[in-house]
């Protein structure tokens, strides 16, 4: 009895943690959205996105308003979007996209973790021409034909359309793209669940199950890190 209360206790700090993080990085989003464009989501592209962001992870509309209130202080710190690149453990190529107010502290704790890991921390560059920047939005199948909808939006840069494991359709567009698709679905009135700027690996490497645990754990202290908003990698 007592071992089953302990696994659902550490289920539940899990999920906890995970909720946290993203409301972090989500507040993090919307500092940057309302620094660049202001505060009023109607005419701040940005700052809508955060706002659909933050729906999806249940994020209360009333911490959204405080992050924005906060974004417009004159005390409020300013963060800077910076992105490392590395080689994790068994040559998984690895990118940390991240938002700090002391770039010191982050590639320390960057590096830090990639080589307690077993990997290296490389030069800008090194690593990113091996992923495609992209946009990728999610969208509530409410009894959408797939086919349809790819005719329909492959005139706003559509590339890729499917599903995810969740039945929500995902569209994917070139980053340039990414503004011209978020335009097109709020004017067809189209339910987006999320939409972000995402890095595809052009090339996947796979890994026995052990190997990956390796990568994991290094993907996972990465992600812990509060700096950190985004971590991707090539491993399939």
């Amino acid at each position: 009895m007592g071992r089953i209360f302990e696994v659902r206790k550490s289920s539940m700090f899990a999920r906890w943690d995970k909720m946290a993080k993203n409301f972090t990085r989500i507040g993090k989003e919307i500092v940057i959205a309302v620094k660049a464009g202001g505060s009023d989501p109607n005419g701040n592209a940005a700052l809508r996105r955060c706002y659909q962001n933050a729906r999806s992870v249940g994020m209360p509309k009333d911490r959204v308003e405080a992050a924005i209130k906060r974004a417009m202080g004159k005390e409020m710190v300013n963060y800077d979007e910076i992105l490392y690149e590395g080689y994790g453990p068994h040559g998984i190529a690895i990118l940390v996209e991240t938002a700090t107010d002391n770039s010191t502290r982050t590639v320390a704790n960057v590096r830090m973790h990639f080589t307690k890991s077993g990997g290296s921390l490389g030069t800008s560059g090194s690593v990113a021409f091996t992923f495609n920047r992209m946009g990728e939005f999610k969208i509530k199948n409410s009894g959408l034909n797939v086919e349809d909808l790819e005719l329909e939006l492959i005139d706003y840069g559509l590339e890729e359309i499917g599903e995810d494991s969740e039945g929500n359709i995902v569209i994917r567009v070139p980053y340039q793209e990414f503004g011209h698709m978020a335009k097109a679905l709020e004017e067809k009135k189209i339910e987006v669940v999320t939409a972000e700027l995402t890095r595809i690996p052009m090339n996947a490497t796979e890994l026995d199950e052990e190997a990956a645990q390796d990568v994991f754990k290094l993907v996972d202290k990465l992600e812990q890190d509060e700096d950190v908003q985004k971590v991707y990698h090539n491993m399939k």
